[in-house]
Parts: structure tokens; C-alpha cells; sequence
């Protein structure tokens, strides 16, 4: 495995290594011990979840707050999205800026988006099926978000935004500005 740290520390691209012959592939998606030797940190995971969108669906940009944060190692099966990651944290040199990262079922990239950011993703093949892992278990409560059109962190979607499908709950976020604080 790869492990690729992009402009904002701490998140990382993941690159397996697959082994492909007449029969299909193969690759290790997950090792503990490769893992947080590649990440520099102990990360724990206790849940994994999976959705499946169509093109144009929109999930996000969402986070956990205070001691339900939540760390992310997200992947796609089949299909391809555009992930972001957006850094919430105050004390951050990259706090309000963001990352994207093109994940398909084809490339087997992952994205590991460590505690303190927001995150969301984009499909843009005519189905996706996503899966992530938490280090943390849900909590209502503590949810956060951050609206996906924040002009102060200008995501770039590359993407029409008259066919973007949106839920109610996140057409309805805030503003970098006006979110929940994360810590």
C-alpha cells in the first residue's frame, strides 16, 4: 500500500497494490498494522457503512463534533465519485481549505480523512456503491455540516449544478462560518 499525504496533513491517498492476472485481481484493502504505520497515527475502527447513489447525488459535506468525531477511510466498489474533505480545524494552517480525490471502483484508491474534517462526495458515473469505515459510533447530536456551494471554501465539483441531487437535510447547511465547531 501507497500512502500519499495531500496538502492537508493528516488526510491521505491510499494506493493498493493489486495483483491482476487472466482471472481478475487481488488486493489487501485493509491491514491495521500497514495502516497506521503508513498514517503515523493508531486509528481504531468500530463501524463500516456502505451507500449506494446515482449520478449526480450529492452526500454531504458532513462531520461529527467534540468526542463523537469521527476519522473516515472511504473507498468506492463500483462506480466513481469525486471525494472531499474540508479542514475544520481551528488551529489548522489549512483550516477552511479543501481536498478532492477522484475514487473508482477501477483505480481502488482510498481516502483516509482523519477527525476534524468535513467530508462529502459527488457520483459521477451512472451508479456508485461507496463504503468508508468510522473510527467513532454515530451520534445524532453531534452532527455538523457544512453546505457543498460554501463561496469561502469554493469546492470545485466540475460538475452542472442544476443536476446535482441533493437531500433536504444538506441543501439546508451552513456556512463555513456558521457551522458547529468541531472541537
Amino acid at each position: 500500500m501507497n500512502f500519499i499525504e495531500t496538502k492537508l496533513k493528516g488526510c491521505f491517498v491510499l494506493e493498493p497494490k493489486i495483483i491482476k492476472d487472466d482471472r481478475g485481481y487481488f488486493l489487501e484493502s485493509f491491514n491495521e498494522r500497514t495502516f497506521s504505520d503508513g498514517v503515523g497515527q493508531n486509528v481504531h475502527f468500530v463501524q463500516d457503512n456502505q451507500s449506494f447513489s446515482i449520478k449526480g447525488v450529492l452526500r454531504g459535506l458532513h462531520y461529527q463534533t467534540g468526542e463523537h468525531a469521527q476519522a473516515k477511510l472511504v473507498r468506492v466498489l463500483n462506480g466513481e465519485v469525486l471525494d472531499v474533505a474540508v479542514d475544520l480545524r481551528p488551529d489548522s494552517k489549512t483550516y477552511g481549505q479543501y481536498e478532492s480525490v477522484l475514487l473508482t471502483g477501477d483505480n481502488q484508491k482510498q481516502f483516509f480523512i482523519p477527525r476534524g474534517f468535513a467530508h462529502g462526495f459527488l457520483v459521477l458515473s451512472d451508479t456508485a456503491l461507496f463504503f468508508y469505515k468510522c473510527d467513532n459510533f454515530y451520534n445524532k447530536e453531534s452532527e455538523g455540516g457544512l453546505i457543498f456551494n460554501d463561496s469561502s471554501v469554493n469546492i470545485n465539483w466540475n460538475f452542472p449544478s442544476e443536476k446535482l441531487i441533493i437531500s433536504d437535510k444538506d441543501k439546508v447547511l451552513p456556512t463555513l462560518e456558521n457551522s458547529k465547531k468541531v472541537w
